[in-house]
């Protein structure tokens, strides 16, 4: 006897209300086995006239362009600046040592730096450091290999300068800063902000003349005497090549 056909009617109508929980189980399933690719195919599809087309392209052109011309331009500072290295090197006086700085301390910024010759290079305590623009610092240790720089900008650091301009001497201090404290010896050292600050000519233990930096800000009525900042001409955060001067 075959099954009747009413039969048949009511057991896929008796499904029908489960049928959409079938369906979305099954979209489940596909996604698992494709990973999403059918997903991902549809969004790029519909997406697609959106996409900026040849504008896309010009502006991947244009990101590669401004790349090779910043590292043309690092190139060229890179470059003018080993030749300035170079240029020193080739006019300094055979009492001069270059020396590469090997090692900086992070709490010790503006404090010290570690440079790669020594006593075998005829590096001595007390030696004048040189970077480009002038005097940043004394060597204050030595061993054979390397040796120690003791910045200008360290806290406690003294050095005797004065101000060709007007003939005055003062006392370069260090205060931990980038600007050291310019300590005037008179109660009246006639000086004005852009005056220039060198090592004293009559230093018996620094060379004479060597460019330190410009007056920056000028404070008058500081006691017992006048006292300035100093913009060092030679930047010690920027330094990786010095000139030692051996006596």
């Amino acid at each position: 006897m075959s099954p009747s056909p009413w039969f048949g009617r009511y057991r896929l109508r008796s499904f029908r209300p489960f049928l959409p929980w079938f369906l979305l189980l099954g979209g489940f399933f596909f996604v698992r086995l494709s990973k999403g690719a059918g997903f991902l195919d549809a969004y790029a599809f519909l997406a697609k006239p959106f996409w900026p087309g040849s504008a896309q392209k010009d502006w991947i052109q244009g990101s590669v362009q401004l790349e090779q011309l910043n590292r043309i331009k690092l190139l060229e500072i890179d470059n003018q600046r080993l030749r300035q290295i170079l240029q020193i090197s080739k006019s300094s006086k055979s009492d001069l040592v270059s020396a590469a700085v090997i090692s900086r301390r992070l709490n010790g910024w503006w404090q010290q730096l570690e440079l790669g010759k020594g006593s075998v290079h005829g590096v001595e305590v007390g030696n004048a450091v040189i970077g480009p623009g002038g005097l940043i610092g004394i060597i204050n240790s030595v061993i054979p290999t390397t040796s120690r720089v003791r910045l200008l900008t360290a806290p406690g650091s003294q050095v005797g300068v004065w101000v060709p301009r007007t003939k005055r001497h003062a006392i370069l201090t260090g205060v931990g800063t980038n600007r050291p404290l310019l300590k005037f010896l008179d109660k009246e050292p006639k000086v004005r902000i852009g005056d220039v600050v060198s090592t004293s000519p009559a230093s018996t233990l620094l060379p004479a003349n060597l460019n330190v930096g410009i007056i920056q800000f000028l404070n008058p009525k500081a006691l017992p005497a006048p006292e300035a900042t100093v913009q060092l001409t030679a930047s010690p955060e920027a330094i990786d090549w010095v000139q030692i001067q051996i006596r």
